[in-house]
């Protein structure tokens, strides 16, 4: 079944459309791509389906659950946070949340904690996917938590713990939710379709993601794939403990409604190709886009500042540039 790709394109994109289109006989279902270029959107296009049974047209509306590119939405709130003078990234995370400061981690940073180097890449016990929508217990269990290596010392993919932080931190200064400060702060001023927490009458737009529903453990790669590599370490006991306590299966856990409505800063955010677009067109330009400035050039320089480089991530195995809570090319 050809499917119907929409959208516009300005002339010298065209070839994008090419490209875009050139998907689906590379067995893709649906898609959308948004570019701005210099502040103005160039590229808007969607195409395929929204379903595996391709029975529900993509539209220009149409939501998908955004992994970790959540991680930068979060980390834009908190830098807004920043901004208003509201926390410093020099602070001891335990000034403003005392319970964090036990289990050796009093003297870890703002900043150490938003760029992965808290030793904080996973908890020691078991959990479940339910445990990951339960707010109370995650920070909880977080706070508790002794860190799997000296903090500042290295760093490591804090691949879905991360998000707890910024939104524990937001929450105990502000008074609101990770979820509802981003829509106060930028996604209500940008009129961009971004969630960070779905309210329920959005699920329908969401596409129903497909992917595996297995561990990656029963995977079998080629000896020379750095993931395997990574499993097999010395030091895959971080590699698991970060990655897949607990599994996340796409249809039947990140498709799900508990899902949607969590607020998983670092794994469960929900958005159009356009809405992602539209912020990062702001950030591209210190902060501000066609009259609308969400955050001031001087804070966006303070949270780009690199926190690490240079050293092997000990979680992913290769070398990450990362700021406070943006990854850096």
């Amino acid at each position: 079944m050809k499917p119907n790709i929409a959208g516009q394109v300005t002339t010298q994109f065209e070839p994008v459309r090419d490209v875009f289109a050139d998907l689906w006989h590379k067995s893709e279902i649906g898609a959308g791509l948004c570019v701005y270029y210099q502040g103005e959107k160039v590229v808007d296009l969607w195409g395929g389906w929204m379903d595996r049974e391709k029975s529900e047209p993509w539209t220009q509306n149409t939501l998908v659950n955004i992994y970790s590119t959540t991680k930068g939405l979060a980390s834009l709130a908190f830098a807004i946070l920043v901004d208003q003078d509201l926390i410093d990234y020099d602070q001891k995370v335990a000034h403003y949340w005392p319970e964090f400061g036990v289990a050796g981690k009093a003297d870890v940073t703002v900043a150490e904690l938003l760029s992965h180097q808290a030793g904080l890449s996973g908890v020691s016990q078991t959990i479940t996917v339910d445990d990951l929508c339960d707010w109370q217990k995650m920070t909880g269990l977080l706070a508790q938590q002794a860190p799997l290596w000296i903090p500042g010392s290295a760093a490591g993919y804090h691949a879905i713990t991360w998000g707890y932080f910024p939104g524990e931190l937001i929450r105990r200064i502000t008074g609101h939710s990770l979820g509802q400060y981003f829509f106060e702060k930028v996604a209500r001023p940008l009129n961009v379709d971004c969630h960070i927490g779905l309210a329920d009458q959005h699920h329908r737009r969401c596409a129903t993601l497909n992917g595996p529903n297995h561990s990656p453990k029963a995977k079998k790669f080629s000896r020379n794939n750095k993931t395997q590599t990574r499993i097999e370490a010395p030091s895959s006991e971080l590699f698991r403990n970060a990655q897949q306590n607990p599994i996340i299966r796409p249809f039947t856990d990140a498709c799900s409604t508990r899902w949607r409505r969590a607020e998983i800063a670092a794994a469960n955010g929900h958005a159009t190709a356009t809405g992602i677009a539209k912020i990062y067109a702001a950030l591209a330009n210190e902060g501000e886009l066609n009259g609308t400035r969400i955050i001031s050039s001087a804070a966006l320089t303070q949270a780009l500042k690199v926190e690490v480089e240079g050293i092997e991530d000990l979680v992913l195995g290769h070398e990450i540039r990362r700021a406070r809570g943006f990854i850096l090319n």
